[in-house]
């Protein structure tokens, strides 16, 4: 009996035990899948990060070849800049000097005006002279013709009158001579004058040309700081600001939010004056301009006063902002220069304006 009591126990144990070996292998299967799943996820995500890291590459290296490309370009380009600058002190120097030639070629002619104005004059009573010598000597000799008798006196007289009538003669041939020479040179003077002046006008061009590449960059920047306003306008080489956005009605004081359009229009003329060749000699002009409605007041008695304070407030804050004074000129125009002759509210909105000009000196 208790050998079937102990065959019993260990028959009821073999089943148990096969149940937890096949959790065991089951637990064994789904740990390995888990590792399988994970080590797919990882691959796939490894291949990813590799093909991330490719296109990284190729754009690394894509980028390296438009450094290099810009580096060359500006090269080129500081190449290029230093070429002009070489040329444009070649072009100041020669307008300089065309300019020196022209003030001694202008002082030539006119010295020589003078002096042949004085040879015209000095021929002019000598041909008087001569004619009146002649007179005396035509009678003299009718009276020799008629057999009249003549003294010594008389015969010296005319001999001394023939011999001051050769010399003039002679001397008006020599001022003659000198005259046509003097023509002659003032000619040559006024050939040299209109060569000169050529020369200094083409360097003028090739300057106003010049500082109009940064007034429109001026402009450009300008705008763009204040803002894209309908009100805010470019007038042939001038910009224009209406004062009703900078000063109030009868002031010349601005107010916080024009203190902000002068710290745009500060920093605009920084950028663009850092860029301005130093021998190219410019100038910031501020002018004012009023409507034509009169104005009197202990501070204001006309638009005068009024148009000039503006611009000087301006000019003033600009300094503070650290823009050179001598880069600045403030000017006041009054109700005279207005850009519509209209006698409306709007015209007289249009006339009460701040014109900003980049300008030479």
């Amino acid at each position: 009996m208790r050998s079937i009591a102990a065959r019993r126990r260990g028959l009821d144990i073999w089943p148990g035990f096969v149940d937890a070996l096949t959790s065991l292998i089951m637990v064994l299967v789904f740990v390995l899948m888990l590792f399988a799943i994970g080590q797919f996820v990882l691959s796939d995500s490894l291949a990813g990060k590799n093909r991330a890291l490719d296109d990284l590459n190729a754009r690394v290296a894509e980028l390296a070849r438009t450094l290099s490309l810009a580096e060359g370009a500006r090269n080129r380009l500081d190449a290029q800049v230093k070429e002009l600058s070489a040329s444009l002190g070649t072009t100041t120097g020669e307008r300089d000097q065309a300019r020196t030639e022209l003030m001694a070629a202008q002082a030539e002619a006119a010295r020589l005006t003078t002096d042949i104005a004085a040879l015209a004059q000095l021929k002019s009573q000598l041909e008087s002279e001569v004619a009146r010598l002649a007179n005396e000597l035509g009678l003299s000799q009718t009276e020799v013709v008629k057999g009249k008798e003549l003294s010594a006196q008389q015969l010296a007289q005319v001999e001394l009158l023939n011999r001051q009538m050769a010399a003039l003669n002679a001397q008006l041939a020599q001022i003659q001579a000198a005259l046509d020479a003097a023509n002659k040179d003032v000619k040559a003077k006024d050939v040299k004058i209109a060569e000169l002046g050529k020369e200094l006008n083409l360097a003028l061009a090739n300057r106003v040309s010049e500082l109009e590449r940064y007034r429109s960059e001026f402009f450009g920047r300008l705008r763009a700081a204040l803002g894209d306003r309908a009100d805010i306008r470019v007038v042939g080489d001038r910009f224009v600001v209406p004062t009703d956005i900078l000063f109030d009605t009868a002031s010349a004081e601005l107010g916080p939010t024009a203190q902000a359009s002068m710290d745009k229009l500060a920093e605009t003329v920084k950028l663009v004056a850092a860029e301005i060749p130093s021998n190219l000699d410019w100038v910031l002009r501020i002018d004012g301009h009023t409507d034509a409605r009169p104005i009197h007041t202990d501070r204001f008695p006309s638009n005068w006063e009024l148009s000039s304070a503006r611009a000087v407030s301006i000019v003033k804050y600009l300094v503070v902002q650290g823009i050179p004074a001598h880069r600045l000129s403030a000017n006041g125009f009054g109700q005279f220069q207005p850009l519509d002759a209209a006698q409306t509210p709007d015209a007289f909105a249009r006339n009460r304006r701040i014109e900003i000009q980049l300008t030479n000196r």
